[in-house]
């Protein structure tokens, strides 16, 4: 070929490509926040953005009367910014690049949330029977008519790196679906629609369980010399993730649906009743002293089904009659069986704290040995069988005191792992568990940065007014990080949402036996000096928790006090929105005084007066006080401390609210002196 026909085909193919490549056509998408019955935040610039073909102009029309239009990049990607206008609608929006157009439809515009935490956020309307219940929960969900509140609840998600895309939908605060709305986030926007007479959105997204950590991003945590090891060991693990991705999606696989019941999880079939036999060879399984939750054991952090298997010799003189198998609670569900026949089970959410006790019927069981299987379906947060030894047993009914002890050794094997919404099956014949490639780092919720990844990267930019946050359970016992990481999160949010600086509101955690050596107050205490960052309000719920239950029922005061302080400070409200905060101590002879931010129309004790308070000296050494309101100020004193220095209150996992203001505010827990 000669030279000037070569160059001349070269550039025949140069301009054939990138002709190709101007025109590629593409289909216009947005993210799935971008839908029909979508709220906007009035009065601003709203964040659009999405992917379309390659260098051609998008045009938003927005029936409140306002177009913009923009060019997307040589790879599709496209953003721009649309003004909005006073709250109303609803309206529709056409979104258009040459001949493909999206058109949104039923969009209001008002007051847009983000909600995010752990279970007390995540706890629905709807609670989760029987022990976990939201007070008046049936009321409310029949009551509910409110066209102008919407929810969007992200899909559970988990990821080692930040995602551009999430999954989810909006829902309309209406009996048929307020009750799988989060019951705080709900009362919240109830509470700002009432008021300001607007719409009010909701994005929700939360899980259960997850600590701070989760939900910060890990350029952020890089700068905590306790996270450096920490963000090594992600790096790594990464690549070791994809591979481990790649084998189990090649495995077969069950989607959770529901059915017109709500049921899901009963309806799946695993065809694994294989290991309920006593016929299975269990001899390459391996053994774990039970009981034992996932977390504690070699099984660690695992959403998925755990297979427990245990064989036990039963006398001849069992057989006459029902026989009783306790086993403890289990996290989440259960199916459970003796000698291959299933004699009880909890397959719906919501009863991981139900004990389990099963009738096991007459001719069940033999003389001799004796095969309990169960299969334990765990699909967020802790998991396994994880009571007290005392509470496994098998009796004969009405003769507890021949029951044999189930604790101890038991067998168990992995058989299908959960990840957004779908059950992977490991291959029954081989123990396929044991082949699942090995990742330095479990990508589980409970993992740092994993739900900031998958949870709240996808929603940047879209804007908001601003965030309410409740959680700070599942970091109790590491409340000198925690008073770091949590600003550091609030910062995090701030600086990746533009312009950052939003007001960022949060419930304080509830007294509740938090476990021995716990000190949650500790925690509330980091809580409560986070209220030093600018723009932020903190809603106290030391007199409406439940020391018996993490997760007490009283989220209507919880939404409705994270709601006060949005409409004082957001929307210039005239309302008391804080209890009192100790801000100062002055010592004057044997007295210590205390003085108090947010005192409202003054001080006021509870029903049973002023308790909790105690008075060190220079010892350190803290005595039980007496305790009078002064006008504004607490005046505490103590026989056994002549000269104090150092004044608490409310100072354990357990202790409630005595001291409220006049609008029967608490006050939050505190220590006078620095905590660390």
């Amino acid at each position: 070929m000669k030279l000037h026909v070569f160059f001349g085909f070269v550039l025949i193919l140069i301009a054939g490509f990138t002709s190709c490549k101007k025109s590629e056509e593409r289909s216009l998408k947005l993210p799935v926040l971008f839908t029909d019955g979508m709220v906007l935040q009035r009065n601003t610039e709203v964040s659009f953005w999405g992917t379309s073909s390659t260098n051609k102009e998008v045009t938003i029309e927005a029936g409140w009367g306002k177009n913009v239009s923009t060019e997307a990049d040589e790879f599709g990607r496209w953003s721009l910014k649309i003004p909005t206008t006073e709250a109303g609608g609803p309206f529709e929006i056409k979104i258009t690049c040459g001949d493909s157009i999206l058109q949104i439809k039923n969009v209001l515009l008002g007051e847009v949330w983000l909600a995010s935490g752990q279970s007390n956020m995540e706890m629905p309307l709807l609670g989760w029977p029987p022990n976990d219940t939201i007070n008046n929960s049936q009321q409310e969900i029949d009551s509910a008519n409110y066209n102008e509140i919407r929810m969007f609840t992200v899909t559970k998600a988990v990821s080692f790196e930040p995602l551009d895309s999430l999954s989810g939908s909006w829902q309309v605060a209406t009996k048929e679906h307020v009750g799988n709305f989060s019951a705080t986030a709900y009362f919240f926007a109830r509470e700002i629609h009432k008021t300001l007479k607007v719409p009010v959105g909701i994005i929700h997204s939360s899980w259960g369980g997850t600590p701070a950590e989760s939900w910060i991003s890990k350029k952020s945590l890089a700068t905590q010399p306790d996270f450096t090891e920490f963000v090594q060991l992600l790096e790594q693990s990464i690549p070791k993730l994809k591979e481990m991705q790649d084998w189990l999606h090649k495995l077969p696989s069950l989607e959770v649906k529901s059915d017109a019941d709500g049921n899901s999880w009963s309806l799946l079939n695993f065809e694994d009743r294989i290991f309920a036999s006593e016929t299975y060879n269990d001899a390459d399984w391996k053994t774990e002293i039970m009981p034992k939750s996932f977390e504690t054991s070699e099984i660690g952090h695992f959403d998925g089904n755990v297979w427990f298997r245990k064989v036990v010799e039963i006398p001849q003189a069992w057989l006459s009659g029902e026989v009783v198998l306790e086993l403890g609670p289990i996290d989440d569900m259960d199916a459970t069986y003796v000698n291959g026949v299933k004699v009880g089970g909890y397959e719906e959410g919501g009863f991981w704290q139900q004990n389990r006790i099963y009738t096991i019927p007459k001719n069940v069981l033999k003389a001799g040995k004796n095969l309990i299987a169960v299969r334990v379906m765990d699909t967020q947060g802790g998991g396994g069988i994880y009571g007290k030894p005392e509470q496994l047993n098998l009796y004969p009914k009405n003769k507890q005191k021949q029951a044999i002890s189930l604790a101890g050794e038991w067998k168990y094997l992995p058989t299908a792992e959960y990840q957004n919404g779908k059950f992977y099956l490991f291959n029954k014949e081989n123990n396929g568990y044991y082949l699942r490639p090995n990742v330095p780092l479990q990508n589980t919720a409970y993992t740092a940065t994993c739900l900031y990844n998958a949870m709240i990267a996808p929603l940047i930019p879209y804007t908001i007014k601003g965030a309410i946050w409740y959680q700070g359970e599942s970091n109790v016992g590491r409340a000198e990080q925690y008073s770091r990481i949590f600003p550091l999160l609030i910062q995090n949010w701030r600086s990746d949402w533009k312009p950052g600086n939003f007001p960022f509101y949060y419930a304080q955690i509830a007294p509740f036996v938090y476990g021995e050596g716990a000190k949650s107050e500790e925690i509330r205490e980091a809580q409560r000096l986070t209220l030093g960052i600018e723009n932020t309000g903190m809603a106290v719920t030391m007199d409406i928790g439940n020391v018996n239950n993490i997760h007490p029922g009283k989220k209507a005061d919880v939404g409705k006090r994270l709601a006060l302080w949005a409409l004082a400070k957001e929307y210039g409200q005239p309302v008391v929105f804080s209890g009192p905060n100790f801000n100062g101590i002055k010592v004057e002879s044997e007295k210590a005084v205390l003085s108090f931010d947010f005192t409202g129309s003054g001080l006021q004790a509870g029903s049973k007066g002023l308790t909790g308070f105690e008075i060190a000296g220079e010892d350190g050494v803290f005595k039980p006080a007496v305790a009078q309101i002064e006008g504004d100020k607490v005046v505490v004193t103590s026989a056994e401390v002549k000269s104090p220095k150092t004044v608490r209150y409310a100072w354990s996992d357990t202790a409630e609210a005595s001291l409220f203001n006049k609008e029967g505010l608490p006050a939050s827990s505190f220590c006078s002196a620095k905590v660390w």
